[in-house]
């Protein structure tokens, strides 16, 4: 019985020591966790220049949350500080730190991090990318998530929210981006890190310009018919104007060869209603972008950085070429003024020769003779 007692007691023991080994370790990833986000915020808050440098990550507070922007929204409550020396040990060699988080809980995919966009390129198994409905970005500027839009319609195609927090949404133009996504049903912008919230009609430009998503929720609160009356009649102008200062060319490269017909029709002004054409309300019914929105698009900084230097390499070459011009037009100006100069003179001199050598009529004709003679042979 003893050896019994003996042998169930060890396995106790074991079973102990494993689910203490298992608990420390979950305990150091929540750890490693909590110190990657604290560092990229801070990274994120000196990129920013928001905040001074904030202390190393790798001093160990206890009790003591990190602070992000005095917010504790980066505590585990469930874990605790004061930590036995295997997990102690095991958190000083976490110097390193990465830049950059990807996590995926439930159905929902958390990128923190620039960095963390790199995911996008991996190769995701169907069942995990089928299972994500929510994307959230986290100290991520908006305009590299906007490269980076192309990828994640493709790689989660089930993706309908989108949450965007310390991502720089700065302008209401910046909303125009997300109309490239396959659908969004739900957008949440937390007003930390994303000024454009501090607009007050920033959420009926989203349904203005996101209308052909038909948008549920936004930042959690239900849309309703009247919001999106609403946004019409605020912004519906807007397109309108918009369309009808771009040439047609450019209004042809956006609508394509299908659409050409109702872009003839908007032209014609039939059917136009509150700055809205036909073309519009029946591409409404079938849900897909209307040509009038699809104008108001935006331009990423690096994208605008590189249409103004070709725009500058276009001018230098044009001022190049036209200064060319200029001065062989003033060179052949030049060159005629001499000529009109010269020319009296000249004409003298070339009448008095042509008398001199045929006053004599002999030698003359003894000269062509001769001149023919040689050409002969």
């Amino acid at each position: 019985i003893q050896e019994e007692e003996r042998r169930m007691a060890s396995v106790a023991a074991r079973k102990e020591e494993e689910r203490k080994r298992e608990s420390h370790k979950q305990t150091l990833l929540k750890e490693k966790k909590r110190l990657t986000i604290c560092n990229i915020a801070r990274q994120w808050e000196i990129q920013q220049n928001r905040i001074a440098l904030v202390a190393s990550l790798n001093q160990d507070k206890d009790n003591e949350p990190c602070q992000i922007n005095g917010s504790a929204a980066y505590v585990f409550p469930e874990e605790s500080r004061s930590l036995d020396t295997i997990l102690s040990s095991a958190v000083q060699g976490l110097s390193v730190l990465e830049s950059h988080l990807v996590e995926v809980e439930g159905d929902t995919l958390c990128l923190y991090g620039a960095g963390a966009l790199e995911c996008l390129d991996r190769n995701w198994s169907v069942q995990t990318a089928g299972i994500i409905v929510t994307v959230s970005f986290m100290f991520i500027e908006f305009d590299e998530i906007v490269q980076a839009l192309t990828k994640l319609k493709i790689k989660f195609p089930n993706s309908v929210h989108l949450k965007f927090k310390e991502t720089n949404l700065m302008m209401l133009q910046q909303f125009n981006a997300l109309a490239q996504m396959h659908r969004i049903e739900q957008l949440t912008v937390d007003p930390q890190g994303n000024p454009v919230v501090n607009f007050s009609l920033w959420k009926y430009y989203v349904l203005f310009r996101l209308n052909h998503f038909n948008l549920q929720k936004i930042n959690g609160v239900k849309v309703t018919g009247n919001d999106i009356v609403m946004a019409e009649r605020l912004f519906g102008i807007l397109a309108y104007v918009a369309s009808s200062e771009l040439p047609h060319y450019r209004m042809l490269s956006l609508i394509g060869e299908s659409r050409r017909k109702q872009f003839h029709y908007l032209l014609e002004g039939k059917g136009k209603k509150s700055g809205i054409g036909s073309e519009e309300s029946s591409d409404n019914r079938s849900g897909g972008e209307s040509t009038t929105r699809a104008t108001l698009n935006y331009m990423t900084k690096d994208f605008h950085m590189e249409k103004l230097e070709e725009i500058k390499e276009r001018k230098t070459f044009c001022q190049t070429y036209v200064e060319n011009l200029v001065k062989e037009a003033a060179d052949i100006n030049m060159k005629n003024e001499s000529l009109q100069k010269l020319w009296p003179q000249m004409f003298i001199e070339l009448v008095r020769d042509a008398v001199i050598e045929i006053r004599n009529k002999n030698s003359y004709m003894k000269l062509c003779l001769q001149r023919i003679t040689d050409q002969k042979q």
